[in-house]
């Protein structure tokens, strides 16, 4: 989990110096002008640009006209060289060896908390993510939730927001009544301790199969949730043993992923305030009696109605969302909640979110759900011993094994091995997650997910290690007395105006929650960086070019490691 600290970017000194001219010679406010300046998508066309698209209605002209109109004023002296129109578009160049060291300088002065910014400062984001029930394997299946939920902690940390990541564990219902009548009938202590999931997974297939031949088996197993909802202290122990033994299963794959959690809140948490909600719903007057059961009716809406209580009183998922979002709010004075669940579960949130707006709670537009898609296999399925499901822990293995492997090949004299092909396999798994548009399904490839040289995780990495090699290599400090006049060739301009977009990067990819836009940042610093390192000498110049060459490398390495931080990614300096 990243804890940055968040510290200010000094401010654009370019930016500034723009707006500043476009106050005195155009009369813009320069709040709004810093607001529109953006970066050209091609570096040919200038340094920044501002589009004039707002600044119709002011000039009453076309964008256009406008841009053409600005060009024409004398903007042009100090730290801007030339202004061109483009189109609707007003574009700036500025004197380079200044924007080179007022970048580098930014970065190597900053340093881990290079990208961080104070946007989200004195505001709490909630992140509700994994949520796994208990009892049950951690499957490949969960691994998304996981790891966009990790990312996204770590990319509002460093926007400067409190982030409250919660496991709202699936730990509650019916099934519970249904596992412990198994765990009574059939269950051994030895062997639940010695082998937790298996054992309730297997409990749990055996009483479906013998409620098949003998049905009072379910109302048994009704009769023994219904006991621990209200409070049994026989029931509680059972159901509070299989929890923790499955929470001490789960962590061993969140520590190998590097997930951790400030709340295990599960389902259960809010059993004692469900009755409080609903009371709540009844004298709203939204909730009705259909057919025995509890519902919001949203017909009206288009919806199907949503469940709050069975007919024999059982409360449901959505009971316990709506709870839990408000006691949220009460417990944390949220600016932001992301449910990080998958796309099949769309119609419950709007369900939900539905059933808190009717119930007057105006802070359910700063709820969102954070949908994705499936993650499937390229070559039909993985094999696995398990039978169904592919084991998360199982995909994990596979991939430092694979690493290990890589590694033996291309670097058998690597020291550490088994340490640096844990973090490249878990890192290409991570990656390739969070490099596919979250929407979208993953179609999982090994040889893509482990390819050095592809748009994978292990690629940036090894570009990350090539860097730490450099740096290991020249030996000396690094960033005193550097000439930024001796940085003059395009690819070195380039990566300059790759790493003043980082900071740019980091707000994109948690405004949106699409850690895609962060992995699609570093595949074109990395690829910018080759194209220089595969041209250009780095070491054995002159002194003051490899000084100034040695500075830039370093900028690029830090702020690779920056990024794969904070997507929950390690960073090996040998590969």
């Amino acid at each position: 989990m990243v804890t940055k600290t968040h510290t200010h970017s000094p401010e654009n000194p370019f930016i500034g110096e723009i707006a500043r001219c476009l106050k005195e010679h155009a009369g813009l406010e320069e709040g709004i002008v810093r607001l529109l300046i953006d970066i050209p998508p091609n570096p040919d066309m200038g340094d920044y640009t501002l589009p004039c698209f707002t600044l119709k209605e002011r000039f009453q002209k076309a964008p256009a006209l406008i841009a053409n109109g600005l060009a024409d004023a004398p903007l042009t002296g100090g730290q801007i060289t030339r202004v061109e129109a483009h189109g609707p578009y007003l574009n700036f160049f500025v004197e380079r060896n200044g924007l080179a060291q007022w970048v580098l300088e930014d970065v190597f002065g900053q340093k881990d908390h290079y990208g961080c910014l104070d946007l989200g400062s004195g505001k709490t984001v909630v992140i509700d993510y994994s949520s796994p029930n208990i009892a049950k394997h951690l499957g490949v299946h969960h691994l998304r939730s996981a790891v966009i939920g990790n990312a996204l902690y770590g990319l509002h940390k460093a926007l400067g927001y409190r982030v409250i990541g919660i496991n709202h564990l699936g730990d509650w219902g019916t099934q519970f009544g249904q596992l412990i009548t198994a765990f009574t009938r059939w269950g051994s202590e030895e062997a639940l301790q010695n082998d937790p999931i298996d054992v309730l997974n297997g409990l749990y297939v055996k009483f479906h199969e013998q409620a098949e031949k003998d049905p009072s088996l379910e109302g048994e197993a009704r009769a023994a949730f219904k006991s621990l909802e209200e409070g049994n202290p026989g029931a509680r122990k059972l159901w509070e043993r299989f929890r923790d033994l499955s929470l001490r299963e789960f962590n061993k794959v969140y520590e190998a992923l590097g997930i951790r959690f400030d709340y295990y809140t599960g389902e259960s948490f809010y059993n004692e305030m469900l009755e409080d909600t609903v009371d709540k719903l009844k004298a709203a007057g939204l909730a009705t009696k259909s057919e025995e059961a509890l519902i919001v009716d949203l017909d009206r809406y288009d919806m199907p109605p949503c469940l709050l209580k069975k007919s024999d009183e059982a409360s449901l998922y959505a009971t316990r969302d709506i709870c839990a979002a408000e006691y949220r709010h009460k417990e944390y004075g949220f600016a932001k909640m992301l449910y990080v669940v998958g796309s099949e579960q769309k119609l419950h949130f709007k369900q939900i979110f539905k059933v808190l707006e009717m119930m007057g709670d105006g802070w359910v537009k700063d709820c969102t759900h954070v949908d994705f898609g499936l993650i499937k296999f390229k070559h039909g399925r993985m094999s696995t011993r398990k039978g169904k499901i592919i084991l998360l822990e199982e995909v994990l293995d596979e991939a430092v094994t694979r690493a290990r492997e890589i590694i033996d090949e291309k670097n058998p004299g690597l020291e550490d091995k088994d340490h640096v092909a844990r973090q490249v396999g878990i890192g290409a798994v991570i990656f390739a997650d969070l490099s596919t548009r979250r929407t979208k399904d993953v179609i999982f490839d090994w040889d893509v997910v482990l390819n050095f040289e592809g748009e994978t995780g292990p690629y940036v990495q090894y570009t990350h290690a090539r860097l730490c090699s450099v740096m290991r290599k020249y030996g000396k400090p690094v960033g005193t007395g550097v000439d930024y006049r001796l940085l003059k060739e395009k690819d070195e301009y380039l990566l300059v105006r790759k790493l003043e977009q980082f900071p740019k990067a980091v707000e994109g990819a948690a405004r949106s929650c699409e850690p895609v836009i962060m992995c699609n940042y570093l595949l074109e610093l990395c690829g910018t960086f080759n194209r220089y390192y595969n041209h250009h000498r780095i070491l054995g110049q002159e002194e003051g070019l490899t000084g100034a060459r040695i500075l830039l490398s370093d900028c690029v390495r830090q702020v690779l490691r920056n990024g794969l931080t904070l997507l929950g990614i390690q960073t090996p300096e040998e590969m």
